[in-house]
């Protein structure tokens, strides 16, 4: 069953914190890669081609706005969806300048909340990526309503992550 439900690839310099998102993804039936922080994720992200990249932000090397800005300016990883979970609020983490990104999740995040994000994006990346063939078939009305809700909660948020 490995990889039946897509690969994320998690990205957080707590490794307790990277063992509970691990476990709480497995447990779905995602593949999870992880890596300690933004510097790691760019040296290992075209090796594992995950579906889904989360990011914490506040982390040694490369933190995780900087990392997402360059995940965005590669074309070969400019598609992936990615996911900021952070203790900061939205604006603080960024400073209000982000990069595009897909979803935030406050730390202490609920693990439903986790596994619903990352579905969600899951979901999106392979309708919108042609080469994203194979989608789970029984999610996906499900995976279709969650994607329109944070599509239009995005919309809905004057300011910080769109």
């Amino acid at each position: 069953m490995s990889g039946a439900s897509g690969r994320v690839l998690v990205v957080d310099d707590n490794k307790v914190i990277r063992q509970l998102i691990r476990v709480n993804l497995e447990l779905e039936g995602f593949e999870v890669v992880t890596a300690a922080d933004g510097a790691e994720c760019l040296d290992v992200v075209h090796r594992v081609r995950p579906d889904v990249v989360t990011l914490d932000v506040v982390m040694p090397r490369l933190d995780g706005i900087k990392t997402a800005a360059r995940l965005r300016a590669d074309p070969r990883t400019s598609h992936l969806p990615v996911a900021i979970i952070s203790a900061c609020g939205e604006h603080e983490a960024s400073g209000g300048v982000v990069p595009r990104v897909d979803a935030f999740l406050a730390k202490p995040f609920e693990p439903t909340e986790l596994v619903r994000v990352v579905r969600q994006l899951m979901h999106r990346e392979r309708r919108e990526r042609p080469e994203g063939a194979g989608a789970d078939g029984g999610e996906e009305p499900a995976a279709a309503d969650g994607a329109q809700e944070l599509e239009s909660r995005r919309a809905g948020t004057p300011r910080g992550v769109h």
